[in-house]
């Protein structure tokens, strides 16, 4: 079992007659940060398990999906604690570009200013001051949820370390031909006036319009539809397959561009499906990342007709409209030319939408940087085929390769001042330089840094490794690196966990950044929705915790933490955890009041009870589970093996059939005291890593100890007691129908009845005064009369029911019960056995009436057993 004997317990530790977390969490966190017991020694002789936080964004606040990560991170890492790794979880916040950006603007805009009257430098001096001021409000929250990270490491993805780092990715890339400037269809959000990539972009299913038009004049006129009208003042070209016979005569050809003073080109191009629509299609390179290729291959030029903010451009009499007015107005103008052929509407469609402020993303032709990702992605594909990096579940291999064997090359400039700006500086005469952490970028007249900065993934793909101190190589980056796990969601799979993947592999040698990917599902509401504002069922975990406390949140939302499945949680769900610290402060309190101790060696066996022997064995074979659980990131299993555990086998079996020995005192109720202790203090360092504040009070009251979170895991001795096992099993069953018979004959639970016990065997024998004092069943006496005769398991009991019950009332309620039964089974099997029913049936239908069937027997047979249990004469 365990060493017990650092330090000795108090004589006669007390604890408050209730658990109220709020007198207890903040406090408890403030000593374990004081003490650092989080902290992370790179010089330690200790085997390293390493975890990063998946860093939060400096505008963001605690939201539920946080609780849940952070819950199974901590569990992960305060169980290795325990273990004797040197435990780092890494602490820190991502800069966030747009949406830091976008917060210090709005307040900018109270003033009635925008960053550009503040010009680049101060409007950046005074994102920082924000920072400072206001931002990183989670990291206080994280405490508050009692996350073991280790303070004094925390990074943030501006910080100067991790800027060098990015400097130092940027020049290698750029000098390995992995980063280049072109100019390409990107995704434009026209309301945050950036460029985002293609993972940043959410795509939902719409209403729209698909309106046919035609294009050019008489026999040389064809139709083309569309759901974006507004484009086609940007049209360079119409595109027809060139298999399709029915506009050969009109390839190579120019037609007129209605609204316009321009005649296009109809070019043949293999990317057109002459089956879908009337199998041609309107040409806008500048607008349309399909379009741009077609434009390419025919070298038609491209012209951009809206500016930043989707207004358009085009000299004319929709210059300065917006898209969608746009768009109603062009629609309007050629429907007074007679060339609308056909309007749909609604007409629903894939939209993509910025997955920050849900604006409808605008594809534009622009200059930007991109990563070239197929040697990097091939690379974060292969090391999780050759089995470097295990994902969890498997099955989530299959969208990991999805993704990782399909990417395109990422764009990584963004149109913003706050972050990390591009080390690129351009010359008088068309000079480009790159510039490194240590070089001074080139001076004179005409040369300028490029304004863009990067793209926020840039940096956080680089944290399992630059806040570690890389490019130096540090002691830390020696001894955490690469990372044990990654625990993650799924839904930022590909956004996060592929880029560290290509950077880990890129810039450490071929060492991937971590050596399982552990995936877990969303939080969703009790009814599987997921939550939102929107919805009105989102909800701040700050309220559950102050209600219930944070144990509570934390057990909750382990116990649904299934891997790669989503985590339904309601609040009924919090107040059920709370009931359990609850139930599990009262049994240690009771524990202690009789003497619970884990002073000295576990008894010889000799000196053990069956129903000691019994609960030392299941507390191993829980030991062990939990083990294993933990293993395969198992977070539901063990927390449920865990909660049966102490709930129903320690606290409502093992505490209550000892009770008698503990009234009886002498040297058996040292034994159980000292066996009481034992379990106690397992099972509390078992529970300890997903229920920290709870067990940590009570095992230091418990042990006189100084912390859980420096203390052994528990080990699995290896004892086990199958037969001290099988007689506690009968014991159970015993009091279970007994229990069961009082219920059924509506007897109180506190009723007592005079009963004689027949035992079988020795099995019994130890167990009769347990036994009667949880059955609440008197000594038979003298005018014992057995009116009721229980045979069960190997006894038999008989009770003495003269008086307690109206039998002859109860008789006649039972029959008539029984009568309901049997007609309810008669109906039953009639409908079973028609098999013209049968036939038509539906197997919802069928499968109903079988269980109905199933459950009359039950009733039948229940009903017998209580009518045969009654007294007689």
């Amino acid at each position: 079992m365990t060493d017990n004997t650092q330090h000795q317990q108090a004589a006669t530790p007390e604890l408050p007659t209730q658990y109220v977390p709020a007198d207890v969490e903040g406090k408890l966190y403030e000593r374990w940060v004081e003490r650092g017991y989080f902290e992370a020694d790179e010089h330690s002789e200790k085997p390293p398990y390493t975890i990063v936080i998946p860093p939060p964004n400096v505008t963001g606040s605690l939201h539920l999906g946080h609780a849940f990560e952070h819950t199974l991170i901590d569990a992960l890492t305060r169980r290795k604690r325990m273990q004797g790794y040197e435990t780092l979880w890494q602490p820190g916040m991502d800069h966030a570009g747009i949406a830091t950006q976008n917060v210090v603007e709005r307040e900018l805009a109270k003033e009635g200013k925008s960053r550009h009257d503040l010009g680049r430098e101060a409007f950046i001096e005074r994102v920082w001051k924000w920072k400072n001021e206001s931002g990183g409000q989670i990291s206080g929250q994280m405490r508050r949820l009692g996350d073991g990270v280790a303070w004094s490491r925390e990074r943030f993805t501006m910080d100067e370390g991790l800027s060098r780092a990015v400097q130092t990715v940027f020049k290698k890339m750029y000098e390995d031909k992995l980063i280049y400037r072109a100019e390409r269809i990107i995704n434009w959000c026209p309301r945050c006036l950036t460029a985002i990539s293609d993972i940043e972009v959410e795509y939902s299913d719409d209403d729209g319009e698909l309106v046919s038009m035609t294009y050019g004049e008489g026999e040389e006129s064809l139709v083309v539809a569309t759901t974006r009208a507004e484009t086609m003042l940007g049209d360079t070209a119409v595109a027809v397959h060139p298999d399709d016979e029915r506009y050969r005569h009109l390839v190579g050809k120019r037609i007129k561009l209605p609204l316009t003073d321009r005649t296009i080109p109809v070019v043949a191009d293999t990317h057109v499906d002459p089956e879908f629509g009337t199998g041609a299609v309107k040409v806008t390179p500048a607008h349309d990342p399909n379009d741009f290729e077609i434009g390419r291959r025919h070298d038609l030029p491209s012209l951009t007709v809206m500016d930043e903010r989707a207004v358009i451009t085009v000299p004319g009499p929709f210059e300065g409209l917006d898209r969608l007015e746009a768009r109603s107005a062009i629609v309007a103008a050629l429907r007074a030319e007679g060339r609308i052929v056909a309007e749909k509407r609604p007409y629903v469609h894939s939209v993509g939408h910025c997955s920050r402020c849900k604006t409808t993303v605008e594809p534009r032709l622009s200059m930007q940087w991109w990563v070239k990702v197929g040697p990097l992605a091939q690379a974060a594909g292969d090391a999780v085929r050759d089995g470097q990096v295990k994902i969890h579940p498997q099955e989530m291999e299959k969208r990991y390769f999805d993704w990782v064997d399909d990417l395109r090359d990422w764009c990584i400039s963004r149109q913003l001042w706050w972050g990390h700006r591009i080390p690129i500086w351009y010359g008088p005469d068309g000079e480009i330089v790159c510039v490194g952490p240590d070089e001074e970028p080139p001076g004179g007249e005409g040369w300028h840094q490029e304004t863009d900065v990067l793209d926020t993934w840039f940096s956080s793909g680089l944290w399992p490794f630059s806040t570690l101190g890389w490019p130096e190589q540090t002691d830390s980056l020696a001894k955490f690196y690469p990372n044990s796990v990654l625990v993650t969601g799924y839904d930022i799979l590909f956004f996060w966990v592929a880029r560290m993947m290509m950077f880990g592999l890129y810039a450490m040698d071929g060492t991937p950044p971590f050596h399982t990917i552990a995936l877990h599902g969303m939080v969703r509401d009790q009814f599987g929705k997921k939550m939102s504002k929107s919805f009105g069922n989102a909800v701040n975990p700050l309220d559950w915790m102050d209600a219930y406390g944070s144990d509570a949140l934390r057990f909750t939302l382990a116990r649904g933490a299934n891997p790669g499945v989503d985590v339904p949680i309601g609040e009924d769900w919090v107040q059920g955890s709370r009931n359990f610290a609850n139930k599990i402060w009262n049994a240690t309190r009771f524990a202690l009041m009789n003497g619970a101790t884990v002073e000295g060696e576990l008894p010889a066996a000799e000196e053990l009870s069956a129903t000691d022997r019994w609960i030392l064995s299941r507390l191993n074979t829980v030991v062990a589970e939990v083990d294993a659980y933990y293993e395969d990131y198992q977070f539901a299993k063990v927390s449920d093996a865990l909660f049966h555990f102490a709930w129903d086998e320690v606290f409502d079996w093992y505490v209550e059939l000892s009770k008698t020995t503990f009234m009886g005192g002498g040297r058996p109720a040292e034994v159980s005291a000292r066996v009481l202790g034992e379990v106690l203090d397992t099972t509390l360092r078992l529970l300890h890593p997903v229920m920290p504040f709870v067990t940590e009070t009570l095992w230091t009251t418990l042990t006189g100890q100084e912390s859980l979170v420096i203390a052994d895991w528990p080990a699995d001795s290896g004892f086990r007691d199958k037969a001290a096992e099988a007689e506690i099993e009968q014991v159970q069953q015993v009091i279970t129908e007994v229990r069961r018979f009082r219920s059924d004959q509506g007897l109180q639970p506190g009723q007592k009845v005079p009963a004689r016990l027949t035992l079988e065997g020795t099995a019994f024998a130890p167990h009769e005064a347990a036994i009667r004092q949880l059955l609440r069943l008197t000594p038979e006496g003298d005018a014992f009369q057995a009116t009721a005769s229980l045979p069960v398991s190997g006894a038999t009991v008989a009770l003495d029911l003269s008086g307690t019950i109206d039998v002859e009332a109860e008789r006649k309620r039972l029959t008539k019960d029984l009568q309901n039964a049997e007609k309810e089974k008669a109906a039953a099997e009639a409908k079973l056995g028609n098999e013209a029913f049968l036939a038509k049936a539906p197997d919802k239908v069928v499968d109903k009436i079988r269980g109905r069937l199933t459950k009359a027997e039950a009733d039948i047979e229940r009903i017998t057993a209580q009518l045969a249990g009654l007294p007689t004469g």
